[in-house]
Formats: C-alpha cells, structure tokens, sequence
C-alpha cells in the first residue's frame, strides 16, 4: 500500500445492504457462540488472554470502522452502530477491544502525516500494534483541564503528570497522551502525543481489578520528564484537546451510547426468557401483568433510545455541527436506559439473578461502568448545556 497518497477527504460511504446482513448475521453467531465461551473463561480466569484479541483481528473484527484503502471493512458509521449494538450484547472486555480499536485509529488519522499515518495509523488497524487513548487524570477533569505538561528540548518533548484509569494503558505499545505545554492554559497549548509503551521515565501500575468488564486492563500513569520525539505530535501545538475530543470522544460517546442499547437488549432478552419459563401458583411470569410492564417499558426505551444514538451517527457522519452535542445527548439518554433496564431485568429474574450462575449478573455489573466510560452523565450535561448556549448566543 502506497500510504504517502492517501488523503482522507471523506467518510465512508458504506457497504451494500446484502454484505451488512451477512456481516451482521456473522457477528450475531460469533457473540452467541464463542464470544459466549470467551465470556466463561475470561470471568472464570479473571484475564483476557492475548489469543481473544488475536482471534478478533483475524476475524477482521478490529478493522471494521477503517476504510477499505486502509484495510478495513469500509462500514459507514451508522452500519458501525449496527455492529457495536451486536458486540455489546456480548462480554464486557469483549465488547471494550473491538470499540477502542476501531476508534483509536481515527483519531489519530485525522492529523497524522503520511509518515505517521505508516507509523501508527495502519499497524493499528492492522492490529501489529495497541494504542491506548490517555487523557483522564486524578487530580482534573477531563478536557481543557489537564494537568500534564511538556517542555521543549531540542527535537523532543519532556512529559510529565500522572493519569488513570486508562484502557489497556498496561498491554498497549503507544499511549496516546493529551497534555499541555507548560504554563499554557485552557485549550491554548494542548498536544497530542504517540508515547512509546518502554519509553524512560514511566511508571506503569496496573489497576485492573474493576467491578465489572472483567479482564480489561487499566493503567495508572506516571510520567517524570519522559522524552517523546517531536516528530511523535500529533497535528499542530494547540491541537491537542482537538485531537481527543473531535477525532476520539464525539464519535466515541455515540459508540458508548449504543453499547449502552446492545447490553440493555442482552438483559431485556434474558429477563423475557426467565419470565416465560418461571412459573408461580401454575403460572409463567409473562402473564403477571407488573412484569408484563416491565418488559413493555424496557422495550420503549431501549427503541427510543437506540433511535436517538442512530440519529448522532448520521449527523456525526455527515459532518453536521450539531454531532457533538447529539453524541453527549444520546451517551446520557442510553446510560439512565441502561440502568433502568438493567435493575428490571434484575428484578424479575428475583433472587436468583443475584447469583454469578446467572448472566444477568455479569450484564447488570458491566452496565455501571457505561456511567462513567467517556465522560459521565454530568459531564454531558455540560457538554449539552454549552451547545445550547452558543446557539442561544448565535441567534442574537
């Protein structure tokens, strides 16, 4: 592949309806199947060992969301949702790899050049290397509030600050790292940088053990001084935040949002197989109507807010302004769904789902990490609040 040519002007436009059918009947089988064996080991060994992700590149799982000239499948955006809601319905961790990688590439193809478009880009999405997106920090909110600094010295960067809670931060090969020059503030400064995993100067811990997702790594940072090539920048000085909101997280929380609608339907439909087959005083569950309502509610919301995390997709993918506020408006609404279903679900399966022997205790722990996976609900709030006020102030 001849990358120095590749310029990236527009998003794709798809695959035909017959290859998505196919596509979605294969990924349907695949989560039912041996995502289903992977889910057993991984809760049972507490590891996701590293032939999940071997299986899932080869599969051409991990490459869906990248365009056909990169060696990808070439899927548009909504037709991506359509895969992520399948995915969802299977392991959390499962679930956590095939997301991040088909967006971690995007972010960076946005503002790469050609020679790190070879660099990182490609080997990304061809699985030959594991990029780990790094912004949240302990001690800051997430966005223009980072903490983490660079000094220039000669051709390199000297990085140094702390951050957590970062997604395969322990296994990957580059850190995708947001900070800011130093003595810069606000969204002036910012930059995004490629950090090599054995670069000098770091320190790795491994804060894995989680409530939920069970066997996805999770890293907490330290860098002290740590070199990072010039050539390693990502676009422009200033175009940091750019870079992790625009080409990561807008796309991303429409991502999160309809995995949040791929879990809910995984509970709705093992709390409808538990009602049918549950039986009290010689009767199933189904015919008790407190649960008839449940499912009914369930079933709305879960329609409602699929439709909404749809809509973020098409404008995301049409370049409408109006994506980032949506993306924030549809991980909100598919999140409290999530919950609300969840607890249902939960309920009607009664004591018994309470039990690790039951799936929907699996579903009902990895649903509250959606609460806080790409910002929580109170950050988009504001998110959606700013949106609002700039067209207020637009409309003057």
């Amino acid at each position: 592949m001849t990358v120095d040519i590749i310029e990236r002007t527009a998003r794709s436009a798809g695959i035909g309806t017959a290859e998505l059918t196919d596509l979605l009947a294969d990924v349907s089988a695949y989560v039912a199947g041996p995502g289903e064996r992977w889910a057993e080991r991984i809760e049972r060994t507490g590891e996701v060992p590293e032939e999940l992700w071997t299986e899932l590149r080869e599969r051409g799982y991990l490459s869906l969301a990248a365009p056909v000239e990169y060696g990808g499948r070439g899927v548009s955006f909504p037709q991506w949702m359509q895969l992520m809601e399948i995915f969802a319905q299977s392991h959390g961790s499962l679930r956590m790899i095939v997301h991040v990688v088909n967006g971690t590439w995007r972010a960076m193809d946005e503002f790469a050049t050609p020679e790190q478009r070879a660099r990182f880009v490609l080997p990304s999405i061809e699985g030959r290397i594991k990029v780990a997106f790094t912004l949240t920090e302990p001690g800051a909110g997430s966005g223009a509030d980072i903490r983490a600094t660079v000094e220039r010295s000669g051709d390199h960067y000297l990085l140094s600050g702390v951050k957590h809670l970062i997604t395969f931060g322990v296994r990957c090969d580059h850190w995708l790292v947001t900070a800011r020059l130093a003595g810069s503030s606000g969204h002036e400064g910012t930059v995004a940088l490629m950090v090599p995993r054995d670069s000098a100067g770091v320190t790795v811990l491994d804060t894995s053990e989680t409530m939920g997702v069970t066997g996805t790594d999770h890293a907490h940072l330290t860098f002290d001084r740590t070199p990072v090539p010039v050539a390693n920048r990502l676009g422009e000085e200033g175009l940091g935040l750019a870079v992790a909101l625009g080409g990561f997280l807008t796309p991303s929380r429409i991502s999160v949002a309809m995995s949040c609608v791929g879990l809910a339907r995984r509970a709705q439909e093992l709390a409808v197989n538990y009602a049918r087959e549950r039986t009290t005083f010689g009767k199933p569950l189904t015919s008790r109507q407190a649960i008839q309502f449940m499912l009914a509610e369930n079933e709305a919301e879960i329609e409602a807010a699929k439709q909404l995390v749809l809509h973020g997709a098409r404008a995301w993918e049409d370049g409408d302004p109006a994506a980032a506020m949506l993306s924030s408006m549809a991980k909100m609404i598919a999140v409290d769904m999530l919950g609300r279903v969840t607890d249902k679900a939960l309920q009607i399966h009664g004591g018994s789902g309470y039990w690790k022997t039951s799936p929907i205790e699996r579903v009902y722990r990895d649903a509250r990490a959606q609460r806080f996976e790409e910002g929580t609900n109170e950050a988009q709030k504001s998110v959606v609040f700013r949106e609002m006020q700039a067209r207020w102030e637009g409309a003057r």
